[in-house]
């Protein structure tokens, strides 16, 4: 455990400055119950503050200036990279070995944010290529949006909040976040870190209070041109019908089937199978949440999974050999009990796991569950393993594409024709092929359709595209 006994306090960041005008919010840790830090929250004249200092603002910054303060960011945070990782694991109870990967992840999305800043993504149009044509070309550029309003989870509290940020600073666009009150501590170490590197004030703000106040106000307003929101699928579709004229990135559940063909590695397989559903106490929109096993190997597959998922240290997550620790709070807990002894009563099996202790939930194998349960049809957000039972590919897709969520698939196979069979019918925004559902690098597309989310992509290159308008402009050309 970690020895930590006096909780610091924090402040919101409004364009720079360090604002707290409302009572403290504790943040305790899901495992120990132990206060681990207060934040300050503001109210709605810091939000207008905010809100005039960043529509306000003109970033004169160049493309090498605005990388060289992501690459000194990436620096400080790596220098800082343990104290991060822990200050991850007191607010949201994952494991030490979750929150060290994350902290991997976030860099990379810094280094790649870097990069792109210094690229150029415009085209060029002759315009003499049809008896129509002139002698002129067309040129396409990029220009920052005005304002980006950021709305982030508690599941990955640094990596979901870089992927907002790193994108618009690499852009020019200025941001004003709003994280998850359950885990807002490391997005206001990260915006320290980022003004240390020399971000200015006005690009960015950092606001924690009641949603009446901050999130309601900063979605509706005009100043602001693009929202982009990481979360559940009720309250991204709030966040449709209320943000009005102007762009929404929506990044929101999922609830991806890992199917298991009898062709594929079976060892692979279990792996998958483990990793993806037990990572990140499960608490992934990527996370594997159903498995579609292939009926002539079910047996074998459910043996060697249950087998493997005894091999998961469980309980405190500052302990080394934790591999999964508590999700991130009690009533969360009880609602995963809750769909799983649902299913038990319709018939499924709990083969191993299935205990709640207070957030902690063991990681669990479930077999012989029912297609129309609780637990498959909607997102659980947690250590469970649902075992599907399917006869076979084509099976397994009308399975898969069964939910009204559509992000990530994987599928295990060793034949090429399975493979793309799959990728092609499965209605996911991601398709991986011998590899769990979420698997993707910092930079890639990555979004999905259906309730997962719009369709628009995210990932760097993908975020920076929404967070700027095209302009074009044509001049006279004579060769």
């Amino acid at each position: 455990m970690s020895t930590k006994t006096n909780p610091s306090v924090y402040a919101c960041w409004v364009a720079g400055n360090p604002t707290a005008s409302k009572a403290p919010l504790e943040i305790t840790n899901p495992y120990s119950n132990r206060v681990v830090g207060c934040v300050g929250q503001v109210g709605g004249d810091e939000l207008e503050e905010a809100l005039e200092r960043g529509s306000q603002f003109e970033c004169s910054l160049s493309r090498y200036e605005r990388a060289q303060i992501l690459s000194r960011t990436a620096s400080i945070i790596g220098e800082r990279r343990e104290e991060f990782a822990r200050g991850i694991t007191d607010e949201s109870g994952l494991c030490l070995r979750e929150t060290r990967y994350e902290m991997g992840r976030g860099i990379d999305v810094l280094q790649f944010a870097a990069a792109a800043a210094l690229e150029d993504d415009g085209s060029i149009f002759s315009c003499d290529i049809s008896p129509q044509g002139k002698n002129r070309k067309i040129f396409s550029t990029r220009e920052p949006l005005n304002l980006i309003a950021a709305i982030t989870p508690f599941n990955h509290p640094f990596n979901t909040v870089i992927h907002k940020l790193a994108p618009a600073i690499a852009i020019g666009s200025p941001v004003i976040l709003k994280p998850s009150e359950k885990t807002p501590l490391t997005a206001l170490r990260l915006a320290e870190a980022l003004y240390q590197a020399g971000l200015p004030g006005p690009m960015l703000s950092v606001l924690l209070g009641g949603s009446e106040e901050i999130a309601e106000p900063l979605v509706r307003d005009e100043r602001v041109d693009l929202v982009t929101f990481t979360g559940s699928v009720k309250v991204g579709k709030q966040i449709a019908a209320t943000a009005g004229y102007k762009k929404v990135v929506l990044e929101l559940g999922g609830n991806d089937p890992l199917i298991v063909l009898a062709n594929g590695d079976l060892d692979l397989a279990v792996h998958l199978a483990a990793e993806g559903a037990f990572r990140n106490a499960g608490q992934r929109c990527t996370a594997v949440k159903r498995i579609l096993v292939e009926e002539s190997i079910a047996e074998e597959f459910t043996h060697r999974l249950v087998a493997q998922t005894k091999k998961y240290p469980f309980g405190d997550p500052y302990l080394e050999e934790t591999r999964l620790g508590p999700v991130i709070d009690e009533p969360a807990a009880i609602a995963l009990e809750t769909v799983l002894y649902d299913a038990v009563s319709r018939g499924a099996q709990i083969l191993t796991g299935g205990k709640r202790h207070g957030a902690l939930m063991e990681p669990t194998v479930v077999d012989q569950v029912p297609r129309d349960a609780a637990m498959v049809v909607k997102e659980s957000f947690g250590p469970l393993a649902p075992i599907l039972r399917v006869s076979d590919l084509e099976d397994a897709i009308t399975v898969a594409n069964s939910t009204r969520y559509g992000l990530s698939a994987g599928i295990v196979t060793d034949r090429l024709k399975d493979a793309t069979r799959a990728i092609k019918r499965l209605r996911s925004g991601n398709v991986n092929v011998n590899e769990v559902p979420g698997y993707r690098i910092e930079k890639s597309p990555f979004g999905g359709i259906k309730d997962s989310g719009l369709g628009i992509k995210e990932g760097v290159l993908e975020a920076m595209k929404c967070m700027s308008n095209v302009k074009t402009f044509s001049l006279p050309w004579d060769d």
